[in-house]
């Protein structure tokens, strides 16, 4: 019974982490254009349905 040694968890740790910074930049464009979409698809859904 192997266990991962400290040096291999940290690393993982800071894969995850850097992966997370990558990502985060892009979310004051992400987010109001998946807004946009979302209220769009919404709006057309309200007028098929009336």
């Amino acid at each position: 019974m192997s266990h991962p040694t400290p040096a291999e968890h940290g690393h993982a740790a800071a894969a995850e982490h850097d992966a997370v910074e990558s990502v985060v930049h892009l979310m004051p464009l992400v987010l109001p254009l998946a807004g946009g979409v979302l209220m769009l698809l919404l709006a057309s859904i309200a007028v098929f349905l009336a």
